[in-house]
């Protein structure tokens, strides 16, 4: 259990039985959750629920890959992919294997899972393989299927082990196929982890390097603001957009942001995808600290996988040696104070500081004070995020209703996420906060309970935004209820 949890009473002294004690921001975040509870209707039962994302998913199989949304993404992205398989793993741990297996199919050479694995045959997205040329201008890329040269956060681990988890609820023959698995592809999963950690620590400050904003998985987040207006846009091929023949317009980056979001693109081809290269030229390179929170509490996972599963103790070894350094990289980006991190631009040599979820990367991998960790959990669940009175449901919007920065229906600007939902709730019952786990459960069922599985949703109205029938909010959903 951990001690941020067990401190219920003054003076951190256990309170008495049926008496729980709340701080301001937890009364806050308990006040919208009572108040959302008698504003909104029941929706589809859970059963109902699961058996519609369950729908969805098959719906969206190309066969050996899932697509992350049938119009907008109709191609294989790698987080997607990952959350995918953790809701593919309470249906069928089989299906989930084989999701994981394509993803790792295309793996470069050098250890990197590359943002999308392109469905042959399939068109209707831009950048597509043409844009990229990875397979003819990188020479770690792999011969096939066709990639992007980017990669995106390294939750990977935490897919492994929800299968595994399922696995052990079948018989034999099912607990093989999962162990088979990790037999299989454990060298895989330690060269992917290897290059984050070797690759994307230029610096060796303890945090992974991005050279794309589409690499933190959080496109157009006010994070990025300062790091992308640095970037003069020179002689970039035309290009025409589809992402916006789908989605409204005001709901995804604009123009200028996908001039900027393509020159980056037309940089890495320009040095061949090479990691040395990379660090380098390109205009682009910010230390992300929730990908580096990512990348700590994944390699924390799969060293223990590691433990349970008797892999080779060097690994095992040099994994918790990763995650105790990229997590020590994280806590030195802290306020000393709130606990909330910071990203850093190396090419502006400053420190970013927003108010969005990257603020909380800190309770993802553990490692603060404990009472600066029980301060960011009170700014978690306070007015500034959870606990805003006029959300609709008690969930963390992308970006701070608070902030500046805030759009409500834009992007990564302000909407809530499912999946993000789905992560932190996940990593608080990880680290023994049952109730704080709970409640994001229960608000994230009641958002998904109009059965759009949407991309995203606005805070305030609840109103689905996006791509429907995206792929991982329908896995998170059966996550949830399985």
């Amino acid at each position: 259990m951990d001690t941020a949890e067990q401190v219920t009473g003054p003076d951190h002294a256990p309170a008495a039985a049926g008496v729980r004690h709340a701080t301001p921001g937890r009364r806050a975040y308990l006040k919208v959750t009572s108040q959302n509870r008698e504003m909104n209707g029941p929706g589809f039962t859970p059963t109902q629920l699961a058996a519609r994302a369950s729908y969805l998913l098959r719906g969206n199989d190309l066969g050996t890959m899932t697509s992350a949304a049938p119009k907008l993404y109709p191609h294989m992205w790698s987080w997607d992919a990952a959350f995918v398989a953790v809701g593919l793993a309470p249906l069928s741990v089989e299906r989930a294997v084989v999701e994981l297996d394509t993803l790792l199919s295309a793996q470069w050479r050098n250890g990197m899972i590359p943002h999308i694995v392109f469905a042959n045959g399939v068109d209707g997205y831009f950048p597509g393989p043409s844009r990229w040329e990875c397979r003819r201008l990188a020479t770690n890329a792999p011969a096939g299927p066709d990639t992007s040269g980017i990669t995106q956060p390294p939750v990977h681990a935490i897919a492994v082990q929800r299968i595994l988890d399922h696995s052990r609820r079948h018989g034999r023959t099912t607990r093989a196929v999962a162990a088979e698995f990790l037999d299989r592809r454990w060298v895989d999963l330690m060269r992917w982890h290897r290059w984050l950690a070797h690759a994307r620590d230029p610096k060796q400050h303890g945090r992974i390097t991005l050279y794309h904003g589409w690499e933190s998985g959080m496109d157009n987040s006010p994070r990025w603001d300062r790091a992308y207006a640095n970037v003069v846009v020179g002689d970039l091929p035309p290009y025409r957009r589809a992402d916006i023949d789908v989605v409204d317009p005001a709901q995804r980056p604009s123009d200028r942001e996908y001039d900027r979001y393509l020159w980056l693109v037309e940089q890495m081809r320009r040095c061949g995808y090479d990691d040395f290269q990379l660090a380098s030229t390109m205009s682009f390179a910010v230390e992300d600290v929730f990908v580096t929170a990512v990348f700590a509490l994944a390699c924390e996972v799969l060293a223990g996988i590691g433990e349970d599963y008797r892999m080779p103790h060097a690994d095992v070894r040099e994994l918790y040696e990763w995650a105790d350094y990229f997590r020590a990289g994280v806590i030195a980006t802290a306020d000393p104070r709130s606990g909330a991190a910071r990203d850093f631009d190396l090419r502006a040599d400053e420190w970013i500081g927003t108010e969005t979820l990257a603020m909380f990367a800190p309770l993802l991998c553990g490692g603060l004070p404990r009472a600066t960790e029980r301060s960011l959990l009170r700014l978690f669940e306070g007015p500034r995020f959870c606990g805003h009175p006029d959300l609709r449901y008690a969930l963390p919007p992308s970006t701070s209703p608070v902030s500046k920065d805030f759009r409500p229906r834009e992007y990564w600007r302000g909407p809530v996420w499912p999946v993000m939902s789905w992560l932190f709730s996940w990593v608080f019952a990880r680290r023994g906060w049952a109730e704080r786990s709970f409640m994001l459960r229960a608000e994230g069922l009641r958002q998904a309970g109009d059965g759009s599985f949407a991309e995203y949703y606005d805070p305030f109205t609840g109103d689905p935004l996006g791509s429907m029938q995206q792929s991982w909010t329908a896995a998170a959903v059966l996550d949830w209820l399985g």
